[in-house]
């Protein structure tokens, strides 16, 4: 069995229209629902976009062990397995962080094509591609851009390969910001946009010179178009699988790392709270929560032979490599904390997780981390973490009245703290996470300043 694994980053799950969106345009991905499994209460473990890919291509919740950084000599990656194996591996990618920086997320990939130019002030990168992200994008079509160019490419190498047996991991960063998609895709959230991209904030965009109501929704319209090409390119990948035909034999798993704020939870806008406040001018980290807009993402698998169908236990995207181990069957190593979803997907009655852990690079106030873009900042308050249950959501808070508790199934928008009068489950929630923690030996000094909840 080949397996093609689509991360499209940045992909809030209330943007895809099988999880009951109904303006945003998205009929392919749409169409591979009607043929896969829908996971319906599937999470992120490590945050953000490089943790994440250290969960799926290891099993494991990386952020207790790691940061935003190569991965350790001595673990063991999926597709460095598979290649051991005789299976074909390849990753065509344009998230911009695979490499740089010395970093070495190809590894165990016999093909490893990066897409170059996204973030190019990271490294230089081309003028051309400068000078679009600077001036308007009306001009642009979708060949200058980065999915329809990834796409491209992964259906090129299928023409190569598909006699193979292959697992194919394509990685576009679309529709992360810029938000900078040919302006026809906008047009049809926003038929009057004057083709000025937003920039991303990462704060509270009622704080921020210069925004206003008018602007996020602008913002949100300009990310609405970036959801609509790639689900384009995605649906041109599905038909050169169904042309070259490899329907009846290969997996397709489709997800997302993480989710986005336009305005929710008190005008949040971004992913995480910066602020420019340190001497040296690099910016500083502020309170980040995690709440189910960025916690909480879509998951579609298609497996030939298994029915189209749902599951609504909790799941998680440790989950995924084992899941890809299974199907391939190859030998899931002992390390790995994840489970195979296959069981789910056949037998969606099967329990999921009781509690699921997400969080960012666990760092202390007044120290540095590289979360988000590789860039060493401050932190001006101890990385918040998630606990989900599935009746309950805990954001916890190192900081004295700083934590917050959610019913989700009567506030499923976690629009009401309700931890005063619900000390005791929320003192239960951040047991879980305490324990949890300790199994996946988080260093003591960055364990130490959370084993207290602080009221």
């Amino acid at each position: 069995m080949n397996i093609i694994w689509v991360v499209s980053d940045t992909l809030r799950r209330d943007a895809v229209g099988v999880y009951g969106n109904d303006k945003i345009h998205t009929p392919s991905i749409d169409a591979l629902a009607a043929k896969s499994v829908r996971f319906d209460k599937f999470y992120i473990g490590s945050f953000p976009t490089m943790p994440t890919r250290a969960d799926h291509m290891t099993g494991r919740w990386t952020v207790s062990f790691m940061s935003w950084g190569p991965l350790p000599k001595g673990i063991v990656t999926l597709p460095e397995i598979l290649r051991n194996n005789r299976i074909n591996t390849a990753a065509i990618v344009d998230t911009p962080f695979y490499l740089r920086n010395e970093m070495n997320y190809d590894r165990g990939y016999i093909t490893f094509e990066e897409i170059p130019g996204q973030l190019w002030r990271a490294r230089g990168g081309d003028p051309h591609h400068r000078r679009q992200l600077s001036g308007k994008p009306s001009g642009r079509m979708d060949v200058d851009c980065f999915a329809p160019q990834t796409f491209s490419r992964a259906m090129q190498w299928l023409e190569l390969n598909y006699r193979e047996d292959f697992f194919l991991y394509i990685d576009t960063w679309d529709p992360h910001e810029p938000w900078n998609a040919p302006n026809y895709y906008t047009e049809l959230y926003m038929p009057d946009f004057d083709g000025e991209p937003v920039r991303a904030l990462y704060g509270y965009w009622p704080q921020a010179e210069g925004f206003t109501e008018e602007t996020i929704k602008k913002a949100y319209a300009t990310y609405c178009g970036e959801v609509t090409m790639v689900d384009t390119w995605f649906g041109y990948l599905m038909r050169k699988v169904e042309n070259l035909g490899l329907m009846d034999k290969t997996v397709i798993i489709f997800t997302s790392d993480h989710g986005y704020y336009f305005g929710e939870h008190g005008g949040l806008y971004g992913k995480m709270v910066f602020t420019m406040n340190s001497p040296e001018k690099i910016g500083t980290w502020g309170r980040s929560p995690y709440y189910e807009e960025v916690t909480r993402i879509p998951l579609l698998i298609y497996m030939p032979g298994i029915p189209m169908g749902s599951y609504d236990g909790m799941t998680s995207a440790i989950d995924l490599m084992p899941t890809v181990m299974d199907i391939m069957g190859q030998e899931i190593p002992p390390d790995v904390e994840g489970r195979s979803l296959v069981p789910m997907m056949k037998d969606p009655g099967l329990p999921g997780y009781e509690h699921i852990f997400s969080s960012s690079s666990f760092v202390n106030a007044g120290g540095t981390d590289n979360s988000v873009d590789s860039v060493m900042r401050y932190t001006e308050h101890d990385s918040m973490a998630t606990v989900t249950t599935e009746d309950w959501t805990l954001l916890y808070d190192t900081a004295p009245g700083g934590s917050e508790l959610y019913n989700l199934k009567s506030d499923p928008k976690q629009e009401k703290n309700i931890i005063t009068g619900h000390e005791d489950i929320a003192r239960e929630l951040h047991q879980l996470l305490v324990k949890h923690l300790r199994d996946t030996h988080l260093a003591q000094d960055k364990l130490e300043p959370r084993l207290e909840l602080r009221l």
